[in-house]
């Protein structure tokens, strides 16, 4: 079975995390993967380092909202913009 896994990542001003948490999820086993980051209006460099990720890892996709509205906002634009079996949530700074 190989089903395709939805990583849901709220981002707000995480400049100091967000890296390494997309480095985590790159080197996982399993591939069949897709990552949804909805940055919140940061207003840090967190939105430049993921752009610079989903533009070597198509399975990285980045979407911003208008305002800040805050993480469960976030998450559930994630999920509407997912395509996975499965939903998985990975907070920015885990």
């Amino acid at each position: 079975m190989n089903n395709l896994i939805s990583i849901i990542t709220p981002n707000f001003n995480s400049e100091i995390f967000i890296a390494q948490t997309l480095q985590s999820i790159r080197a996982q086993t399993y591939k069949n993967w897709e990552l949804i980051i909805v940055d919140d209006c940061s207003t840090d460099k967190s939105l430049d380092i993921i752009e610079t990720y989903s533009k070597i890892d198509n399975r990285i996709k980045v979407f911003q909202l208008n305002e800040n509205s805050g993480a469960a906002i976030a998450r559930n634009r994630a999920i509407k913009e997912s395509a996975g079996n499965f939903i998985a949530f990975l907070d920015s700074d885990d």
